[in-house]
């Protein structure tokens, strides 16, 4: 439910543009990422740090998008977005005791520190790589080829990762009940709620 609700923004930023365009969807982008938040709020929710870089930089883009009355802006805010999670995944690796992805999901997926490494590292190369494609597609295609990509390629991404994640915990024998299925204190109520974070 929680993923449908973040997907939402996106899905308004699209339906406007295709109904009138690009600077319309960008408010409606904006006013979509706004109220995201503010629901969170109002229902006293954790906010993720993903969603508040995703709230900081829509607004930072998408204010120079209509200031400046050109779309460039709003072409790179995916990019940025997507950058930024790669510099703090891996910026994670280097402060702490855990990496960010450890922290995510340690609570789910009992793995080696080797194998977090790993994974880590991944995925900051998946979000580096999504924001390269991102302005690939931005400077070689037209704006309704790129807000179709953007509606359709980030989910893309998000799930090939997702699915080579799982292809590889299984491949390491990862992927077990006993593995996956939280720890024991979980299960009698004694840990503490954890919260959520690209």
């Amino acid at each position: 439910m929680n993923q449908l609700f973040d997907f939402l923004p996106i899905a308004l930023f699209v339906a406007v543009f295709f109904l009138s365009d690009i600077f319309y969807a960008t408010a409606a982008l904006m006013i979509g990422v706004a109220l995201q938040v503010a629901v969170y709020k109002l229902l006293r929710k954790p906010i993720s740090r993903e969603l508040q870089i995703t709230f900081w930089v829509s607004m930072l883009f998408g204010g120079l998008t209509l200031a400046f009355h050109n779309e460039t802006f709003i072409q790179w805010k995916p990019t940025i977005v997507n950058w930024l999670f790669c510099v703090s995944l891996i910026g994670s690796h280097f402060i702490g005791q855990h990496n960010l992805l450890q922290k995510l999901l340690g609570h789910q997926l009992s793995l080696t520190q080797e194998i977090w490494v790993k994974l880590n590292f991944g995925w900051a190369f998946g979000f580096f790589l999504a924001g390269a494609l991102n302005l690939w597609v931005a400077y070689n295609f037209s704006m309704e080829v790129w807000v179709s990509y953007k509606l359709i390629g980030g989910f893309g991404i998000t799930l090939l990762y997702i699915l080579l994640t799982v292809a590889y915990l299984a491949r390491k024998g990862f992927m077990n009940d006993e593995l996956m299925a939280p720890s024991a204190t979980a299960s009698t109520g004694n840990s503490e709620p954890s919260s959520k974070q690209p």
